[in-house]
């Protein structure tokens, strides 16, 4: 059985998230983050080196990043769901996505959210490069989302879920005031009974 060391108010939800879709029994670890600096606590760090969250363990395997992780949990699952078969025409599309989450979109939305700590003129190089590439970003997934139902296509994907994450992040940072799209796809998510079972550990 897997077992998910868990960071609450993190993209570990991910991971809880998909274990319910594919009913695929774990066991929960919870880690409360320091209280003063709102970082993860030492415990992780005794896991993995990296510190971070979502860690899994399953047998001789540990794991670290939930992009790693969701993929490590769909090639268990002998069902083959949540992803497009390699030949359907919507598979690419699935795995732009899948890395999209975090390897363009997480950058410029954690940043935001880190900038918002301080007191900034706003037109410093650094807030003007990621106003532009949360205004491509952004564009780009509403843009997508004006056409096809899910990411991928017509059906939800693991891509869906790593990409829901870091809406929502952006969504608590009022980022998605000008994105309708996004703002309804998101509520449709919410609605899916695994969603709402991973929601109550976060």
């Amino acid at each position: 059985m897997i077992t998910v060391h868990h960071l609450k108010q993190s993209r570990s939800k991910r991971v809880l998230w998909l274990l319910e879709e594919l009913s695929m029994p774990f066991e929960l670890v919870v880690h409360d983050r320091d209280p003063q600096t709102r970082l993860a606590p030492a415990s992780l760090k005794a896991i993995h080196p990296l510190g971070k969250a979502p860690i899994i363990i399953d047998e001789n395997v540990t794991l670290c990043e939930s992009g790693s992780i969701m993929e490590y949990i769909l090639e268990k699952d002998s069902d083959n769901r949540l992803r497009p078969t390699k030949d359907s025409p919507d598979y690419y599309a699935y795995l732009e996505w899948l890395h999209f989450a975090e390897g363009s979109f997480a950058l410029p939305v954690i940043t935001t959210m880190l900038l918002n700590m301080e007191t900034r003129s706003g037109n410093q190089a650094l807030d003007l490069y990621i106003g532009k590439e949360l205004g491509l970003d952004l564009g780009y997934i509403e843009s997508t989302l004006s056409q096809r139902r899910y990411f991928a296509g017509t059906e939800f994907t693991a891509a869906d879920i790593m990409m829901t994450v870091v809406l929502e992040f952006a969504d608590n940072l009022k980022l998605l005031e000008n994105c309708p799209k996004i703002q309804a796809y998101l509520k449709t998510v919410q609605q899916r009974d695994a969603y709402q079972k991973a929601a109550k550990h976060v």
